[in-house]
This record gives structure tokens, C-alpha cells and sequence, in this order.
């Protein structure tokens, strides 16, 4: 259990019966979400591993609270997605669900990641920092509503460590 969010937090694969409470966290925390048929045609992939973050909802039902995934291109891991509804920040989701990606992505042999965050996002880059990531380039505007820049951060082999 986590103080103050009282309820223990599940990490597990992605299905596509999670599809519409994942679309509920993209709409929450982007203002460019994934579709359905982005996720759908993503969990087809046999080289991406998307993870989800549930807690038991208010009539015993699991609910999503979060969301992350990853792309095998040739060994490197491509993340894509990492979301946490904003009422549940601050309990160390993301985290979690961050160190789940990664340990089961070195283990399917997976050397280096990669991702994009938002310049202006501090916490997603000390969580990022946390994981060994560094900031390695910067693609100048590349998020839109609103512009900003996008920092380029990787983890490399020389960086991967047992979290």
C-alpha cells in the first residue's frame, strides 16, 4: 500500500481490454493523446511491451491510473508513453512502473533507451535522471499545444544498472 493513495498499485502488461481507461490517462495528462487505433495497432507489435498501473476502484472493480510502454528498434528501447492521472502523482507510479519497463526490457535484451520529454517537465525528467537517463540533444519544437522543445535523453549500456 502507499500512504495517502491507500490502495495497493498493480503493474502488469497492457491487453486490449485496457485500451479505454488507458485513453482516459492520455486525455488527462496530454494534450495530444494516442488513439484506440494507436494502441490497438501498437499491442500488435511484437516488439513493444506496454504496462499499465491499477488500483482496486471504488465498487472493488481494478481501475488504471497510469501507463507506460516501450519499442524494441534492433536492441534499443524506444519509450514511448509514461502517464500517471494527475490525482495520483506523488506516490511513486511512474516509478514503478518505469523500473518494471526497463528490468524486462534489459532482460529481453534490450542495451540503450531512449525518450522525449517535454524541457519544461521537471518531474518527468528527475524521474528519468533517477533511472540513469542523461539529456543528450534537443529537437527544437517539437511538441505542439503548446510549442516546446522536446529534450532528447538516452541510457546507455555503461548506465544500465540493476534498479
Amino acid at each position: 500500500m502507499r500512504p495517502g493513495l491507500n490502495r495497493e498499485i498493480r503493474v502488469r502488461r497492457m491487453t486490449a481490454d485496457d485500451i479505454g481507461q488507458v485513453l482516459e490517462v492520455e486525455r488527462a495528462c496530454f494534450s495530444e493523446p494516442w488513439s484506440a487505433d494507436a494502441f490497438s495497432a501498437t499491442l500488435l507489435l511484437p516488439y513493444a511491451h506496454y504496462y499499465v498501473a491499477e488500483i482496486e476502484g471504488d465498487g472493488g472493480e481494478p481501475r488504471i491510473i497510469g501507463e507506460c510502454g516501450v519499442r524494441d528498434i534492433v536492441g534499443e528501447g524506444e519509450i514511448t508513453n509514461v502517464a500517471v492521472l494527475p490525482q495520483c502523482r506523488g506516490y511513486g507510479i511512474a516509478s514503478q512502473m518505469l523500473g518494471i519497463l526497463l528490468e524486462e526490457s534489459v532482460q529481453k535484451g534490450m542495451t540503450a533507451f531512449t525518450l522525449e520529454v517535454r524541457a519544461g517537465n521537471g518531474p518527468a525528467i528527475a524521474l528519468y535522471r533517477k533511472f540513469g537517463f542523461e539529456t543528450e540533444g534537443i529537437r527544437a519544437g517539437f511538441y505542439e499545444k503548446p510549442v516546446e522543445d522536446a529534450l532528447i535523453m538516452w541510457r546507455r549500456q555503461d548506465r544500465i544498472q540493476k534498479d
